[in-house]
């Protein structure tokens, strides 16, 4: 990500002006899900309901979780024109498989990441060129992005922002903010955004604002948006049904390395090295769906800007049991220790 400071981040306009929101890729996921009339669909991430408005309008059933208490409130007046259609719940999409029906599901459609109503709202937190309470949390629970910026030991903060934000100043800006809070602590968006701003100016070939990648670490932090995607794939494969469609759209690379190793984890390839010839071959629980990756069009990415990034995953499942939660296969950090930040 690095690299192409574009992939993978959240846009620079999209993240500090509003944006209406648009469902990404909408055409293609639709057409991953395979609809057909009376299929039942759990939309993990419901948002503003783009999705779940398409996918009703197809004829299919749809039971919508969010973890973002707005989200629910407002989704509310779909719910009764949906005429009992749509059962929409407030959940992380980690839990998704307490809310599938016995006979299981025909489809789970997953849309990673902030969404533009959030960043929108400055008392979210989620912007860095809004001022609003440094917050960042998309349920009301659990540890904050002031906590964390304030309370965390420089090598945390340093970790933090190098492997979830792949900010390549990360302990520069680490030991900046640890000096700031023995004076005061960071309380809004801005008092952290303009640190970063001294710390590490904009220069003029920069496409990105200097704190997009801290906001960023920060926010996947706070909400564990790595776990919670991994957990939820896992609990996928159990409730979808034999040819049920798993669809996952993403907006930067760690989300996306996430979705391409399960894929790759579930094909059913033998596993093994050449220092281990013993091997045995797994049965594939899913199955590839289309091309490998579907990225926006160039139209779509340029009306809308939250597309530019977007990439599409797709696989059916197939009538092999499931296989066991290893997040091990995920190579992911251990920073579950963090978490007692302001605990």
């Amino acid at each position: 990500m690095m690299a192409d400071q574009g992939e993978g981040l959240p846009d620079a306009d999209a993240d500090g002006g509003p944006v209406r929101h648009i469902p990404v890729l909408l055409p293609e996921v639709l057409a991953s899900l395979d609809l057909t009339p009376g299929k039942i669909i759990l939309d993990g991430t419901f948002g503003a309901g783009g999705y779940t408005s398409a996918i009703l309008a197809a004829g299919a059933d749809v039971i919508a979780l969010d973890r973002d208490p707005a989200a629910i409130q407002g989704g509310q007046s779909l719910v009764e024109a949906s005429k009992g259609h749509l059962t929409l719940i407030h959940s992380r999409f980690s839990d998704l498989a307490r809310y599938a029906p016995e006979g299981g599901l025909d489809g789970v459609v997953l849309d990673i990441g902030v969404s533009s109503m959030q960043i929108d709202e400055a008392e979210r937190g989620f912007s860095f060129q809004r001022r609003g309470p440094l917050d960042m949390r998309m349920s009301s629970d659990g540890v904050s992005a002031a906590d964390v910026v304030n309370r965390a030991k420089v090598s945390d903060l340093t970790r933090i922002f190098g492997f979830l934000g792949e900010e390549p100043q990360s302990g520069r800006i680490a030991r900046a903010i640890e000096k700031r809070r023995l004076e005061e602590p960071f309380v809004t968006t801005r008092d952290l955004a303009g640190l970063i701003e001294i710390v590490t100016p904009r220069k003029a070939k920069d496409k990105i604002h200097p704190a997009t990648r801290v906001f960023q670490a920060l926010r996947i932090f706070v909400n564990d948006e790595l776990g919670e995607l991994a957990r939820a794939l896992f609990a996928a494969e159990r409730v979808l049904k034999p040819g049920g469609r798993l669809t996952v759209v993403t907006f930067h690379s760690l989300e996306d390395r996430i979705v391409k190793k399960f894929f790759q984890d579930r094909a059913g390839k033998a596993s093994g090295s050449r220092h281990m010839p013993l091997v045995h071959e797994r049965a594939a629980t899913f199955a590839p769906v289309g091309k490998s990756m579907v990225a926006a069009s160039e139209d779509e990415a340029s009306s809308n800007p939250r597309a530019r990034s977007a990439k599409m995953r797709v696989g059916a499942r197939t009538d092999a049991p499931p296989q066991a939660d290893d997040l091990s296969i995920f190579d992911l950090p251990n920073l579950a220790s963090l978490g007692k930040i302001g605990g």
